[in-house]
């Protein structure tokens, strides 16, 4: 048994990708369209690590997709939390759960997929503006 992917639908497949590609970091590896299905499909994965990949699946058809936390969470080990969390805030991402201890953060896609970030090997030392920096919203 090998593990292949997790999808999740998405409701804007340009703001999903500009959250997972541009400002998560993953990287497009391909893309199915459907005209028949009426659907879209892209499969993403973290750099080096393609055998773990992520499947948005984007129906045409407008859907409303609610209960995003019901879902669980995506888990990405980062080289460096405080940078991938600076990262994202200069993409417009909300730190729900910033990373006061150096080793764990919190985000959420466009449609509300709770994202973790672990810090990979040992946390880092606790750091501002991080340490003070409150919860937001829910993860």
């Amino acid at each position: 048994m090998k593990y292949l992917h997790t999808m999740v639908r998405v409701s804007d497949l340009d703001a999903s990708l500009r959250f997972y590609c541009g400002a998560l970091g993953l990287n497009e590896l391909s893309r199915k369209e459907s005209a028949q299905g009426r659907y879209t499909l892209v499969f993403l994965a973290a750099p080096g690590d393609e055998s773990a990949q992520l499947e948005l699946t984007y129906n045409w058809d407008p859907e409303v997709y609610a209960g995003g936390r019901n879902f669980g969470h995506l888990a990405y080990a980062v080289e460096n939390i405080y940078a991938t969390c600076e990262r994202l805030r200069e993409h417009g991402v909300t730190i729900n759960r910033p990373p006061r201890d150096g080793r764990m953060a919190f985000v959420r896609s466009p449609d509300q997929i709770s994202i973790e970030l672990l810090q990979r090997g040992a946390a880092l030392p606790p750091a501002e503006p991080w340490l003070s920096m409150p919860n937001t919203g829910s993860w």
